[in-house]
């Protein structure tokens, strides 16, 4: 396993380990790990073909189930996202979120259909246009702050990245942490790395799992803004949390889920006609069991 614990402390490492004593930002071992990645990584991981199609959603999700043994964490779930817009995905613990966001990015097998842009969720192109941001923090501690950044810019083939990096490093205060191992973060700190390597490729389509849990003050107001700053470029966002405060001005479009059925979908537009605020929406449909 890439960065594990067995290569450190024994062992024959890697070509991309390193060395704790040496403490690089980008080490000789770890660049010529990226000169292989150059070779293997597909063509389609490139800026240039990031482009919407217009003439689609986003992203569809019809009929889409997902069991568990005899568990059904999502029963026929259907939504559609128009580009340029930011939804909420709200519910209690349980209610399916996580496993349709794992769905739609591709982690999980389930009955139903999935497009990105017009493209099945498992195809390169839709790969290339999506971003995830997932609930827990997955770092190599074999790779420094820097390290993480470089691999997922060489992965999906950006150019002129540099400057974004060096400006999400100043935006979630990690400038001072480049040096430092995955596994020498905090907690907070892993999730602010974690939350750079999701805006890093400017995707079209970001997904993001409880992205606010973690985070100080500074961290969720920078995100905050970010999110705003993607939606202004015309990119999609999904937004799964049940921390209903976090996202209360953020979003376009809310769907909130229980017993891994969408109970309510409907605009900020077509709720405030209604007379209900979020807050008032979320306790109706997951304690009174009334629709959206």
């Amino acid at each position: 396993m890439p960065g594990s614990q067995a290569n450190r402390k024994g062992g024959k490492p890697q070509d991309f380990s390193v060395k704790r004593t040496d403490n690089p930002i980008l080490s000789p071992s770890f660049l010529n790990f990226l000169k292989r990645l150059d070779k293997f990584c597909p063509q389609v991981y490139n800026g240039e073909n990031h482009k919407e199609r217009r003439d689609f959603d986003m992203l569809t999700v019809e009929h889409l189930t997902k069991k568990y043994g005899k568990v059904l964490a999502c029963d026929d779930v259907n939504l559609h996202l128009e580009p340029g817009s930011v939804t909420v995905l709200l519910g209690p613990n349980g209610a399916g979120k996580s496993t349709l966001m794992k769905s739609i990015i591709g982690f999980l097998q389930y009955e139903g259909n999935i497009t990105v842009n017009g493209f099945s969720n498992k195809s390169s192109q839709a790969r290339a246009v999506m971003g995830y941001i997932p609930e827990l923090p997955s770092l190599y501690p074999n790779l420094t702050v820097s390290e993480h950044m470089e691999f997922l810019a060489r992965a999906y083939r950006l150019k002129d990245y540099k400057s974004r990096i060096d400006s999400l490093f100043t935006r979630f205060e990690l400038e001072d942490k480049r040096k430092k191992f995955g596994d020498e973060l905090s907690k907070g700190m892993q999730q602010k790395l974690n939350i750079c390597l999701g805006l890093l490729p400017q995707p079209s389509l970001l997904l993001l799992d409880e992205p606010m849990i973690g985070l100080d003050p500074h961290a969720i107001k920078e995100l905050k803004s970010c999110m705003e700053e993607m939606r202004q470029e015309g990119r999609t966002l999904l937004v799964s949390t049940h921390i209903i405060d976090s996202v209360d001005m953020l979003w376009d479009r809310a769907l909130i889920m229980r017993n891994g059925v969408i109970h309510a979908n409907l605009t900020r537009e077509e709720l405030e006609a209604d007379g209900r605020t979020l807050e008032q929406l979320f306790f109706d449909v997951t304690e009174g069991g009334r629709e959206g």
